[in-house]
């Protein structure tokens, strides 16, 4: 029986690029061996359910639960590991925001079930079969957790002492977060941790320069300078309302930062403030003289490049903004 602090990850619904980044510590994965006793991971781990709810309320030390909440069993878990944990922290985008899971309420559970298993042009379902319920098959009953009416990230269904951005968060960060914790020194209850506090555009060394922008374009449609900002040369970069910390790896690799690391510190909604920012830089040329229809046309013609906004500005953080998705008619 180890009398080291128990650590603990779970994985909702995401994608296990959280688990990776755990791993990708690389020596340092010796580091936190020693410091913890690293007992559940269904990942990585055997640890079953049952030994987790055989313990004391509080005996895990700190969990890091990653994924968005998109079933009852991911609610069920929640509770299960905000109740024996000390320190729940919201890890990686899903959990922190909802991230891309959190796109889905744009749309009801029966129509995506249908978009994905009846009306996908690559799926032969003539019954038009969806999984869900309960199945008998050889003398046994196999059921499914039931889906949830909409997305959540972890702070909607428990309380979340602490959150760490990132899809999925950078090693150095993970690893500066577990050091803060053994430290004993972490910020405030609620604070997010394991990031910086201004935007990715200070991560980034790319030559910046005044914002005009003509038009906007597809990362397919050129390939941009390596050293110019690259939203100055009409890519969509999300680094202008992004949080730093990250090192800005996607504008060192010459692609335009897509948001994975939330609003930065003050900015609630980060999809508006990326809206906001554009519509300061956009040039659609001189307008004197245009009438109000002319310069809307230009306008228009200037966002047509954009294929989908929710999915541009919301990617990461749908569930967290204002906008917050829809189901049916509701908001």
């Amino acid at each position: 029986m180890t009398d080291k602090p128990k650590l603990a990850m779970y994985w909702a619904a995401s994608c296990g690029g959280c688990e990776i980044a755990v791993t990708n510590l690389h020596e340092k994965i010796l580091d936190l061996d020693a410091a913890f006793d690293f007992m559940f991971c269904p990942c990585l781990l055997d640890t079953k359910r049952k030994d987790i709810e055989a313990l004391p309320d509080g005996a895990i030390a700190v969990t890091l639960f990653n994924g968005a909440l998109r079933t009852e069993e991911h609610i069920e878990m929640a509770h299960l590991m905000r109740r024996k944990s000390k320190i729940m922290v919201a890890f990686g985008s899903c959990a922190a925001e909802g991230c891309i899971p959190a796109l889905a309420n744009f749309s009801t559970p029966d129509e995506m079930l249908a978009t994905i298993y009846i009306n996908s042009p690559s799926i032969d379902n003539p019954a038009g079969i969806t999984p869900g319920g309960v199945t008998s098959r050889a003398g046994a009953e196999i059921s499914l957790p039931g889906m949830l009416e909409r997305v959540q990230h972890l702070a909607q269904a428990v309380q979340v002492d602490y959150r760490v951005p990132g899809c999925p968060p950078e090693p150095h960060q993970i690893w500066n977060v577990l050091e803060t914790i053994l430290a004993c020194d972490l910020p405030p209850t609620g604070s997010t941790i394991g990031c910086g506090t201004l935007t990715v555009c200070d991560d980034c060394d790319r030559t910046k320069n005044d914002k005009r922008i003509a038009a906007f374009h597809r990362t397919y449609e050129l390939y941009p300078e390596p050293s110019i900002c690259l939203l100055e040369q009409g890519l969509l970069c999300m680094g202008i309302a992004t949080r730093s910390g990250c090192g800005a790896p996607c504008t060192t690799a010459n692609m335009p930062c897509t948001g994975c690391y939330g609003a930065p510190e003050g900015v609630s909604d980060q999809g508006a403030a990326m809206v906001a920012a554009l519509g300061s830089v956009m040039d659609i040329g001189d307008t004197a003289g245009l009438s109000e229809s002319d310069v809307v046309r230009r306008v228009n013609d200037f966002l047509q490049a954009i294929p989908d906004y929710a999915g541009l500005f919301y990617k990461y953080s749908l569930a967290s903004s204002t906008l917050g998705g829809r189901i049916g008619s509701k908001r």
